[in-house]
């Protein structure tokens, strides 16, 4: 089973983040369960969403606690939070870049990529919401999925223009990282 654990604000996405990785996920075949975790019903408070995936279907239905990826939304929620907290040794986390943010240190096998999401999707979507950049750039980290199978999954969420601006922010979130890794 994989795990990924997603930090962010209320009312940044996080849980659209989440349904459209369980989608592309099940688009490929393999079992997937999406789920948010807050607290207080306020814009802008801390929470998280989850995503679990396996090839058999998923039974589980608490918060992950080692997750093996980690999308970090907000980097502002860095000061306050580990986010990083029980990443797994192989683990790999996406965060979104903000100035003045430091990225705690993490073990020698783990990787941390750092992508300018919003400022890729307030180019494409004309808003700074990096959320679909930083799927792309999951996609091309981790090899899970396929960029095609995050278009598909965006196609079921969002239309119109909404729709043309978050599959450019896929693709170039991911082209992204795959430079990062030449």
């Amino acid at each position: 089973m994989k795990e990924i654990r997603i930090h962010a604000r209320a009312g940044q996405g996080a849980i659209t983040t989440a349904s459209i990785l369980g989608y592309a996920y099940f688009s490929k075949g393999k079992f997937a369960y999406a789920f948010p975790h807050f607290g207080a019903a306020r814009m802008g408070a801390p929470m998280n969403a989850f995503v679990r995936v396996d090839d058999k279907p998923v039974r589980l239905r608490s918060q992950i606690y080692e997750p093996d990826y980690i999308i970090i939304v907000d980097s502002t929620l860095l000061r306050g939070f580990n986010c990083f907290a029980g990443l797994k040794e192989n683990g790999i986390a996406i965060v979104n870049k903000r100035e003045g943010i430091d990225i705690p240190k993490v073990k020698a096998k783990q990787k941390v990529i750092i992508v300018p999401a919003n400022d890729i999707a307030a180019k494409n979507i004309g808003r700074p919401l990096g959320n679909t950049a930083l799927l792309g750039a999951f996609s091309a980290a981790t090899g899970e999925l396929d960029v095609e199978a995050l278009v598909e999954a965006v196609k079921q969420r969002f239309s119109g223009k909404a729709l043309e601006g978050n599959i450019a922010s896929i693709k170039e979130g991911y082209e992204f990282v795959k430079n990062l890794m030449r």
